[in-house]
């Protein structure tokens, strides 16, 4: 994608000088993101038990995506569950934590992005950011248990015989969401089968709905309760891969009395772009130490197709030699 469609300006700021990747290797799964002068591209798969192998692949998706080989690449950042666990002997490489990662990826898209909440599989956190220059000012972080996390809305979505993915949409058909009121997963799931013991019958639509949404606002209790400690100011962005949640979107809307800021490229890439647009400002300073130098990056789809030597022949009335090539 052009940059310019999704930032609205062909002149921005953290568009590096040659291309550069960001990976966020989560616990469930791996984005990346590589970036060129005037690109954008995204990639994503499901994080596998090897996490080096999960980044080769994202790699290899992304250099097809920008028709780019592997030496075009000027520098890597890794980021996220799995940074430590990447190896690139043959592309400069270095990682960023995930807080530093997530608030500038928000910033490159929404430079006024002053809080954020990021939920992915296995934590949840809420992070001040100084809009001026997109670094971390504060934050809390869940850890420590899987409420208001992506695990507990995969445990919820389990019980209601559901896919992941059905659990947003089912929670906003809901006319009365269920009262859910522990923030304990194990404690939720045993009022989850009391509900379901009392004729909450999870083949029934509405009461399928009912409980999904209660599961939806028990969830983002526990969320709230993080952003209560930083604060919230706008504009308010919500990241990771549970963004993608309209459910989850929707309980956190009604339970802070805000909105989250609406943006171009799906926010589950927030953390690998940060990390990509960090991956550009070592690149820049190792170019400004002498250390680096610029990639001569070349299209491989405009690479030259190489011509099979053919004999020049003299054809009769001809006045100059024609080669094979020269007819077609």
């Amino acid at each position: 994608m052009k940059t310019e469609s999704i930032v609205g300006t062909a002149s921005w700021k953290y568009a590096p000088p040659d291309p550069v990747i960001g990976f966020d290797i989560g616990s469930r799964g791996s984005k990346g993101v590589l970036l060129t002068p005037d690109e954008i591209h995204t990639a994503f798969i499901p994080t596998g038990l090897y996490m080096q192998e999960s980044a080769d692949e994202l790699l290899t998706r992304l250099l097809q995506q920008a028709r780019l080989r592997r030496r075009d690449v000027a520098y890597i950042v890794g980021t996220g569950y799995g940074r430590i666990s990447l190896k690139y002997d043959d592309i400069p490489y270095q990682v960023v934590t995930e807080i530093t990662c997530h608030a500038m990826g928000a910033h490159a898209l929404n430079p006024g992005t002053r809080t954020i909440i990021d939920i992915g599989g296995q934590d949840s956190k809420a992070i001040k950011v100084d809009p001026a220059t997109g670094k971390v000012v504060e934050f809390v972080m869940n850890d420590k248990c899987a409420a208001g996390t992506g695990r507990f809305l995969e445990k919820a979505a389990v019980l209601l015989g559901l896919e992941l993915h059905e659990l947003g949409p089912v929670a906003l058909e809901a006319t009365e969401p269920a009262p859910i009121s522990s923030q304990c997963v194990v404690f939720a799931e045993s009022e989850m089968i009391s509900l379901r013991a009392r004729g909450e019958r999870v083949g029934d639509t509405a009461a399928r709905a009912n409980i999904a949404a209660g599961i939806h606002f028990a969830s983002a209790r526990r969320v709230r309760s993080l952003l209560g400690r930083v604060g919230i100011e706008p504009e308010l962005v919500f990241t990771g891969g549970v963004a993608n949640n309209v459910g989850m979107w929707h309980a956190l809307e009604e339970l802070i009395g805000a909105k989250f800021t609406r943006n171009p490229i799906d926010m589950i890439y927030a953390g690998a772009l940060g990390a990509a647009v960090h991956a550009g400002r070592f690149h820049t300073a190792a170019l400004a130490a002498g250390t680096a130098k610029r990639r001569r990056t070349r299209s491989v789809a405009a690479a030259p197709k190489r011509k099979a030597p053919v004999r020049a022949s003299r054809c009769a009335g001809s006045e100059t030699p024609k080669s094979l090539a020269e007819v077609e």
